[in-house]
């Protein structure tokens, strides 16, 4: 595999969904789930070399995982097949479009036994831009070692480091996540968090803007900030910008914020300005909700008009 335009990793999951309670025994359907995959997937779809490295299972739950992320585009060629341990599961129980209840069971997973040596080939072969989550350092002592490597391998061979905070409650606690995040950052061009989870990021308890400021004296680029229905916000060291939300009908919301995040990077690699990736990463996020699944909704390439001429106020329908 010759560079990629992104290259992202972590824990692919086996998503066993639910559309009533999970107590009530109704049918579960198996997805492919994992906030990077969803990355990838989005930026794959867009017309971009993607591709995602990591472990998963020896067995027919990760051939179903790289199945799924072939289909998409998404190249696999540094995926490490485990045949000592399970494939993570998570199962989702849907109550409303804005609630979903997640059940994990993911501990000792392949994905979590990810280290430095699996990611050694992908780096080495090069990418534009590298896509983190706060997700995977959670997951084990070796992932974290792995997270923090190459951020600052790709970093220093000129790639875009873009840093999702994504904090999930159930993986880790938030000081936890702190001490490792904020070091992250040293290596990140793009911070992405929503406004809950900024101070995971700087000092705790502290406001927006001061988080963004230093983020910016970090020699952080961009901070992007998801408002949910309200869109986001883009702080450089120019000023800020906002997009609105495109108003839809929310049908489900599990994976708006990889779309967003999709979306812009996206935008990054076609060359839009500022103003141009922002619209791109809303509107993604509104294709998100507008459908089922995490990443299923996701639009293609040739809708890229379609994109790219939405304007605050459209509806999709």
């Amino acid at each position: 595999m010759t560079g990629v335009d992104l290259l992202t990793f972590g824990e692919a999951l086996v998503s066993l969904r639910s559309t009533g309670p999970l107590a009530a025994s109704g049918p579960l359907t198996p997805h492919l789930a994992g906030a990077e995959c969803n990355v990838a997937i989005g930026v794959s779809r867009l017309g971009h070399r993607a591709a995602f490295a990591g472990r998963v299972s020896d067995d027919e739950l990760g051939g179903f995982l790289l199945r799924q992320l072939r289909a998409e585009g998404v190249e696999v060629a540094h995926v490490t097949r485990d045949p000592e341990r399970s494939a993570g599961l998570m199962f989702l129980e849907r109550r409303t479009a804005d609630l979903t209840r997640v059940i994990y069971q993911r501990a000792g997973s392949a994905g979590s036994a990810l280290r430095v040596d699996d990611l050694r080939p992908a780096l080495a072969a090069g990418t534009r831009v590298l896509h983190l989550t706060g997700i995977t350092p959670a997951l084990s002592d070796s992932a974290r070692e792995a997270t923090r490597w190459a951020a600052e391998t790709a970093a220093g061979a000129g790639a875009l480091v873009c840093l999702d905070v994504n904090h999930r409650t159930k993986l880790w606690s938030r000081d936890a996540a702190r001490a490792v995040l904020t070091s992250l950052v040293d290596h990140a061009s793009v911070v992405v968090a929503s406004t809950d989870e900024l101070d995971l990021v700087g000092a705790p308890g502290a406001d927006e803007q001061t988080v963004v400021a230093e983020l910016l004296d970090r020699d952080v680029s961009t901070v992007l900030v998801k408002l949910g229905a309200e869109g986001a916000r883009a702080y450089t060291r120019e000023g800020v910008r906002q997009a609105a939300a495109l108003p839809v009908t929310a049908v489900d919301t599990v994976g708006a914020g990889d779309a967003f995040t999709a979306g812009y990077l996206s935008g990054h690699l076609d060359g839009l300005d500022l103003a141009g990736r922002l619209r791109r990463a809303v509107t993604l996020g509104a294709f998100a909700v507008a459908g089922h699944g995490d990443w299923e909704a996701l639009p293609r390439r040739d809708e890229l008009s379609l994109l790219d001429d939405v304007q605050p106020g459209s509806t999709l329908r």
